[in-house]
């Protein structure tokens, strides 16, 4: 039995009902649960908090039954039982004929599960790279549309739309593109690590996409973006989220060599290169 935390967010008991190798570095794990039907959200850059079980649990820890107080009751949980927690985006979300959500998707970046691998994977990878239908997690996700955890939102103003992502914000910046209207201008720039996780992606937006693969001659993200120009005449929004070295080397670009004003810049840091989601927050980040 789940319970409201703090409006408009609340607890998810879910469970895998299938799985999709996207790539050599993504999975898309398919979930269902009958508390979806409580699940609402607007899309795009919707972030969403995932809880997964230790090693040989068969559910993840996390004490939603406290209500307001679970945070500190679950940091105060021993280290092996407590539910190892990351943030994800959203990818899709489906449907029933009333309209009530019934199934959601997240893409999972898988990194170290290979062999051989020089840095091993974290706990995320490790669940997402081996999951399979019945097992079980917990989500803390939206219970209103639109809520605080959507972050692009572009001016009303706005005459084209900027986008760079790297691959653990590729399913927000790919929710995004299926967003924005017919014939919006969409200069977008999406970075992977290997060509077989580059993607066809819909959208009816006038997008130019360049996809940016590392180690395979490929200018880097700030190289990128510094050396296209962009349409003139029009007022543009920007949304960059990924490491946050880069992201916030993009913002300084787009901010003060081409002048776009800081107000109609997002930029999201969803990891840090050399720190783990713990690490950042223990850090406060």
């Amino acid at each position: 039995m789940t319970t409201a935390v703090a409006a408009p967010f609340r607890f998810f008991s879910l469970q895998v009902v299938r799985t999709e190798r996207l790539g050599p570095s993504v999975v898309r794990v398919s979930f269902a649960g009958d508390d979806l039907r409580f699940f609402l959200s607007d899309g795009r850059d919707q972030s969403l908090s995932l809880f997964l079980p230790q090693p040989g649990q068969d559910a993840p820890v996390v004490p939603y039954e406290l209500g307001d107080g679970w945070w500190q009751a679950w940091r105060e949980l021993p280290d092996d039982v407590r539910a190892v927690m990351r943030s994800y985006t959203l990818r899709g979300l489906r449907t029933d004929v009333h309209g009530e959500t019934v199934g959601i998707d997240i893409d999972f970046v898988l990194h170290g599960v290979e062999p051989g691998a020089a840095v091993p994977a974290g706990p995320a990878s490790r669940w997402a790279s081996q999951a399979s239908a019945g097992d079980r997690v917990v989500l803390l996700g939206p219970a209103v549309a639109d809520n605080r955890a959507i972050r692009f939102r572009p001016p009303a103003d706005t005459g084209l739309v900027v986008i760079w992502a790297d691959e653990t914000a590729l399913p927000a910046a790919s929710a995004i593109l299926e967003s924005l209207p017919a014939g919006m201008p969409a200069r977008v720039w999406l970075e992977v690590r290997h060509a077989g996780d580059i993607q066809d992606l819909a959208t009816e937006a006038d997008a130019e996409i360049t996809w940016l693969v590392r180690g395979e001659g490929a200018p880097s993200a700030p190289d990128a973006v510094r050396a296209a120009p962009l349409p003139p005449g029009e007022l543009p929004y920007a949304w960059i989220a990924g490491e946050s070295g880069r992201v916030k080397e993009l913002r300084r670009h787009l901010v003060r060599e081409r002048g776009i004003d800081k107000r109609r810049v997002t930029f999201v840091g969803y990891w840090r290169e050399g720190l783990t989601e713990e690490q950042l927050r223990e850090r406060g980040e």
